[in-house]
């Protein structure tokens, strides 16, 4: 690629959430490329697509397209990090972004409060998974996206009615979450966004729940969501710069909710695509794409010294 390189190469896939972000790189003048996953490439070859990479791949990727990009998006980021590009949510972080069980066992060793789960890859093992729980419960796949493949039982007989009909929900890895239903006190959830594992902002969503939640921009316009700023306790800054260190992630989202019958907040989702709330200037007051392009700026510097 050699003298054409670019400063920052961005790999995404949704063709509509990232039109705010060009659009503030454009302001900015950083000197970048955008493309999608999609061809093939070559594991010899070490040719980088820039110094600096951002990984704007979503797990709701398999929603749209049965032939989703997220494995080989994995495999693709690592070779080029091994080729000397400084990767923002490279393949570490984007294996755990991928796991619903990896996100959970990582915020349970830092210490902090989960929803009760239990997992399991075959459908025979969610009814005695469940067993060791109390009703009423969700079924998750491990690999969701805008909260695809949730459903709640509220007894064994109808747990057991989907297994035996193949009505759980299909993870694209074959892995499932059989989790205690957590009911979020006052109906809301908060995720805290963090940049550079630090605390960037955070919005409390209602309407949503623990299903089919999707805060970001283009999800929002006729969901019944809402959403508003809010500064979460200290504690709850604290642990999700916890959580994002411990994942090294560069740039995401970590949801939490109050549990409503014992005041516990429990965290359950990190999400490593952050194309920030919809309409930042309404909600917060400020542009947080102004705030990941100072870093991306930081680190394209960086690669030049």
């Amino acid at each position: 690629m050699g003298e054409s390189m670019t400063d920052l190469a961005i790999l995404y896939e949704h063709p509509a959430w990232f039109a705010p972000l060009f659009a503030a790189l454009d302001r900015r003048g950083v000197d970048y490329t955008a493309f999608g996953p999609d061809g093939q490439w070559n594991p010899a070859d070490a040719a980088i697509p820039a110094p600096v990479v951002l990984n704007r791949i979503a797990m709701s990727s398999f929603l749209r397209a049965d032939e989703h990009p997220i494995f080989h998006t994995m495999a693709l980021l690592d070779h080029w990090r091994r080729s000397g590009a400084r990767v923002i949510n490279g393949a570490d972080v984007l294996a755990v972004d991928a796991s619903k069980a990896r996100q959970l066992a990582l915020i349970a060793s830092l210490g902090l409060a989960i929803p009760e789960t239990r997992v399991v890859h075959r459908a025979a093992d969610v009814e005695a998974a469940a067993a060791t729980l109390s009703f009423p419960l969700v079924v998750k796949a491990n690999i969701g996206g805008s909260g695809a493949g949730i459903v709640k039982f509220d007894n064994m007989a109808e747990l057991r009615w989907a297994v035996a009909e193949k009505q759980l929900p299909v993870s694209v890895d074959g892995v499932l979450l059989v989790q205690d239903y957590v009911p979020a006190r006052g109906g809301t959830i908060t995720r805290i966004e963090t940049l550079d594992r630090k605390y960037l902002y955070a919005i409390e969503i209602a309407g949503g729940g623990a299903f089919d939640l999707c805060p970001a921009d283009a999800c929002v316009a006729d969901s019944g969501i809402s959403m508003v700023s809010v500064e979460p306790a200290p504690d709850l800054i604290a642990a999700c710069e916890a959580i994002a260190t411990a994942m090294n992630l560069d740039v995401g989202g970590i949801e939490v909710m109050i549990d409503d019958r014992d005041g516990v907040p429990r965290f359950y989702d990190i999400n490593a695509l952050s194309n920030f709330v919809a309409k930042p200037l309404d909600v917060l007051g400020w542009d947080p794409h102004e705030k990941l392009i100072d870093y991306l700026e930081t680190l394209i510097a960086e690669s030049k010294a």
